[in-house]
Order: C-alpha cells, then structure tokens, then sequence
C-alpha cells in the first residue's frame, strides 16, 4: 500500500499555512496591501516600453540583474559588490534565510511582525526564538539582546519600520543590537522612506554581520514589478547570494527601476503626500471616542475597534478594503490600512465615523 503524499513531503508543511488576503482584491477603495496609491506616469511607461521593445525577448537576461543592481548600488553610493537584486524582496528572504538557516538554528524573530519570516524558517527546521512586542506595539529592545545572548541565536530579523504593527527601531538600538549579538542580523526596511529614523545602511562597512532588505513595492509604487535588494558587506554578500536563483528578474523590471531612479523626486513627492495624508487621517481618527490609533513610521495605519470582524465586514459591503490583523499577537480587533489618494482616505474616515 502506497504511503500517503502528504508522508512523501517536507514535514514542516503541516504547521505551515497558505497565504491568503482576506476580503479579496476588487474594491472601489482598495486599502489592504500597503501599496502606492500612484501608478507610474503614462509618459515614464511609454519611456520603459519603448526601450524594452528593443530588448531580444528570445535570450535570456543575465545570471543576475546587474545592470539594476549597478544602477541601485550608484543610487545609494555603496559599492557594487554589495548589492544584489531580487524577484521581490520576498525572493531575497527566501535567498537569505536558504543561506543563513538550516535544522538546528536558531533565529530571533520579533513577534508580531512579517509572516513570511517565521514560514521559511519554519520550512528550513530552525528553531523560533520569539520576543514579543511591548503592548504599545513598540519593540522591546533590551529584552532582544537579552534573548539572543540567553539562546546564543545564530540570526535575527528586524522589521523596521515594522509590518504589521507601524513601529521603528530606533537607530541607536539598531546598531546595539547589530553590535552586541553574535548573530547576523537582517534590517526589512521595505518602509524605509516613510520613518522618522535613519536607514541602518550606515552600519553597512563597520558590521560585517548586517544585511539590509529593500523593496522598490511601497515607496516607489513597483509592486507588480516585483524588485527587491539586499545589501551587505561584500564578503558577507559573496555567500549570502550562492543559493540565490538564477535569471530570476526580468530585463523589464530593470529598465523600470532605471527610469524611476532616474526620476526619483516623482517618489519624493508621493512620500510627502503619504505622509501628509498620514498625519491627518492620524487627527481625524483621533477624535472618534470608540477607537485607537496607533502612531505609524509607514504608510499604513493601525486602529483598534471594539469589534474587527464586524467592523472589516462593514467596510466590506460599502467597497472599502482593509486588512483584519486581529490574529498577530497583541493586536486583537486590530485593522490596517494603508494611505490611499483623498477621497478614498475620506470615504474611509466617513464610514469610520459612522460606525
């Protein structure tokens, strides 16, 4: 009798969920996915395609990006040798955690924060070093380094500006954190643009146990281009990209993020828009008695309801989308959304205020 196919897989897959986004994709406001809320201009697209016609479709695209990764690594005036450059920046987890984790590791992850980071781990058989948030949503820096020393981790993760709760590190605690561990350290700065502190990038050259994560999916509205960079040291980068997938980003995504680059005071203005935008909603939501609302380094907001369910279903049925992040840790009848054009943020607050 053959065995069951589920006994032929990788065991870790029974304590591994789908991924999924609740409420669907279409709505009049779509507010769920912490995306920009600006496309790209008709006249940059037309630039972008252009140029692509150009390219042979019938040969593949280099081994890696590197045409991207020299135009990203001028942009943030580092060397070449420490930038590489990913289908997403959810690849790139994927190629750190290949690189840096295995059965037996240990990693350190915040809790609540990115999902994606306990299921690779949890598909590479490490073992979870968890360390929860303070119930303000704000990190618990001290109890991190305190942890990492106890269970002597071997990495840790660090989502800041962080998904889903909107808080940052400071800076100070950063470089705390990347100096007194004996751990690498990965920074996601997929919400960089929109903190109030600095990037870590400036402890690139003095740790060589530091791996910073960007995303070109929030900040400058690529989302469905699907580029993401990790920067590193370069000795530390030479391993770190050995697992990584050949040919895996396409010749059009770096011609986009060439072009946007080269009109980077397009994402500057969106950025003060979102933050603009951010602070006022933040004021208006301020004042309605029944609800809390969170201080954001992003350009999501998180509320607190007296009932979420009840409250996402409402916003549901009146074409409004937000996302339910009422199962993180510490977040009960909590809602995120992210800052969309004004209207749409005022349609938001009126039904807001209804209920």
């Amino acid at each position: 009798m053959k065995r069951d196919i589920k006994d032929l897989l990788n065991p870790a897959l029974r304590n591994i969920a789908v991924y999924k986004v609740d409420g669907g994709q279409e709505a009049a406001v779509k507010l769920n996915q912490n995306e920009s809320p600006f496309d790209l201009p008709f006249w940059m697209k037309e630039q972008i395609l252009e140029e692509f016609r150009l390219e042979p479709w019938n040969r593949y695209p280099d081994i890696l990006p590197f045409r991207g990764m020299d135009a990203y690594a001028d942009f943030l005036g580092v060397s070449r040798d420490s930038v590489i450059m990913s289908n997403g920046s959810n690849e790139m987890l994927y190629t750190i955690f290949l690189a840096c984790l295995s059965p037996g590791k240990k990693i350190l992850i915040p809790e609540p924060s990115f999902s994606l980071y306990e299921k690779i781990a949890l598909l590479l058989q490490a073992d979870i070093v968890s360390v929860p948030m303070q119930p303000s949503l704000d990190f618990d820096a001290d109890t991190l380094i305190e942890r990492a020393k106890q269970e002597k981790v071997d990495f840790i993760v660090l989502s800041t500006p962080n998904n889903p709760t909107g808080k940052s590190l400071s800076s100070q605690d950063i470089a705390r954190i990347v100096r007194e561990c004996d751990a690498i350290v990965l920074v996601d700065e997929a919400y960089i643009e929109f903190s109030r502190e600095h990037s870590a990038l400036v402890l690139i050259e003095e740790c060589p146990n530091l791996i910073v994560l960007r995303t070109m999916s929030k900040a400058l509205a690529l989302a469905g281009m699907r580029i993401g960079f990790a920067i590193a040291n370069p000795l530390l980068m030479a391993e770190i990209a050995k697992p990584k997938i050949p040919f895996a980003s396409s010749r059009f995504a770096e011609i986009t993020l060439q072009h946007v680059l080269r009109y980077y005071y397009l994402v500057t203005d969106a950025v003060s828009y979102i933050l603009g935008e951010r602070e006022r909603i933040y004021m208006e939501l301020e004042g309605i008695a029944s609800l809390d609302v969170f201080q954001s380094d992003t350009n999501f907001l998180i509320i607190r309801v007296p009932d979420a369910q009840k409250v996402f279903h409402a916003l549901v049925s009146s074409g409004i989308l937000v996302r339910n992040v009422s199962g993180y840790l510490l977040m009960e009848n909590c809602l995120r959304f992210n800052i969309g054009l004004r209207e749409e943020n005022d349609q938001l607050l009126e039904k807001l205020q209804s209920l």
